[in-house]
């Protein structure tokens, strides 16, 4: 475990060097004779906490911690070192939120353990707010502690804000359990952390949702880079754990805008990165796209053919017919029909009408599981429905009339028409 760094502030250099002979063995030390000296080391050196003479010609304590306190959001720990026997300075000292005081000449017990006291106070407030600020499944920052470590970053640094979503993520809750979807997640985050520096900030800000900063980036290339290595690596992740018949489209879609050029305000960023996420999402998903100023997206296909085709198959491959919408039908007759005019192909086009439009709910379900899987189907109105049958002769439609009939019973009157597709 890395030395805490303590800033030891005295005008007196033979009080400056007491103190640091006293702690210099349990901490790393840096010093300054002057309240000037020491605003300079602790803006490069940015210790742990301060150990300071309270009585500094040109600058006192007090005006020290507050300087000090200014140039950061979060608490300096300082602790007064003085000659003033007075309760009023104490006092005082405490009022502006001094951490402890101690009297000279130094006693290097008392003093070791006061600084310990603090240090170790330190450690607990510091794992107290990195608890608050973690996401316990995936060790990312949660939500809030990336919003805002972010906003910083963004109002202050050169890079690039990526927000990321997990495509066709819920399907794997759905079909394989929310265990198998924390394993996911937990294994994406680990990927997310490997592609990015540690120096880079990255968070979890919804089920499935990630935001990452990444400093000094400029190049669109090493983004496009990061996307194909995540969308590899989490299809090899999945196959890994679901099996490799998993045919879930499972992938990462990256939005993503330049900072400072899209701005520097955080939400106006993150509202232009989802805008480029949104455009991924349009096209095919499992890329990545970046805002421009110009309100232009620039799009970017991290897909291999594999991954395409796992995009356009069918995801769960149930039993029974293809079942589609009416306008989707149109299309597909129309293919079909030119398959026929090609290749002459025996394809055969049936008509179904029911007499009853109550029933045709549990018709549509008894005809999907009657005919194949490569047979396709789609309901027009309430009670009619159209289908189409490829590879099938006209002697091969009579046998699925009759099968359909058998199954359907006398439940209510069925009409079927069927005919070769020309």
């Amino acid at each position: 475990m890395a030395l805490k760094k303590i800033l030891i502030v005295d005008d007196e250099k033979m009080m400056l060097k007491m103190a640091t002979r006293i702690l210099a063995k349990n901490y790393k030390i840096v010093g300054a004779s002057s309240g000037a000296e020491a605003i300079e080391v602790f803006k490069a050196e940015r210790p742990d906490m301060v150990l300071s003479d309270l009585l500094m010609p040109e600058m006192d304590g007090y005006t020290l911690h507050r300087k000090l306190q200014e140039l950061t959001d979060e608490p300096v720990p300082i602790m007064f070192m003085t000659a003033d026997e007075s309760d009023e300075a104490e006092s005082r000292g405490f009022e502006i939120g001094a951490a402890d005081y101690i009297r000279k000449p130094l006693k290097p017990d008392v003093l070791l353990r006061r600084v310990g006291n603090i240090i170790d106070n330190l450690d607990k407030i510091l794992g107290l707010k990195q608890a608050a600020d973690i996401d316990t499944m995936t060790g990312l920052l949660n939500k809030a502690a990336s919003q805002r470590e972010i906003a910083k970053l963004c109002s202050s640094a050169t890079g690039v804000l990526m927000m990321i979503d997990l495509d066709s993520f819920k399907l794997v809750n759905d079909l394989y359990g929310h265990n198998m979807g924390d394993q996911i997640l937990i294994r994406f985050s680990e990927l997310l952390k490997n592609v990015i520096r540690s120096s880079d900030t990255a968070g979890r800000i919804g089920g499935d949702e990630f935001i990452a900063f990444c400093q000094n980036v400029r190049d669109e290339n090493a983004i496009k880079e990061k996307t194909t290595h995540l969308n590899d690596e989490l299809l090899s992740t999945a196959k890994n754990l679901m099996g490799a018949d998993m045919n879930i489209s499972l992938g990462v879609s990256i939005g993503a805008v330049f900072v400072p050029d899209g701005g520097t305000d955080f939400e106006e960023l993150c509202r232009k990165a989802d805008k480029a996420l949104y455009t991924v999402k349009q096209n095919g998903k499992h890329g990545c796209a970046f805002y421009h100023d110009d309100h232009h997206v620039e799009k970017n296909s991290a897909r291999s053919l594999s991954g395409m085709q796992m995009i356009l198959g069918e995801r769960n491959k149930a039993a029974g017919a293809c079942v589609v919408e009416f306008e989707q039908f149109k299309v597909m007759y129309r293919w079909a029909a030119r398959l026929v005019d090609n290749y002459q192909k025996d394809i055969q086009f049936m008509q179904l009408t029911l007499s009853d439009e109550a029933a045709a709910e549990e018709f549509l379900e008894a005809l999907t599981h009657t005919l194949r899987r490569s047979d396709c189907i789609t309901q027009h109105g309430g009670n009619q429905f159209f289908v189409l049958l490829p590879e099938t002769t006209a002697a091969d439609a009579e046998r699925v009339r009759a099968r359909i009939t058998e199954r359907w019973g006398s439940k209510c009157a069925l009409e079927i028409d069927s005919s070769a597709l020309t």
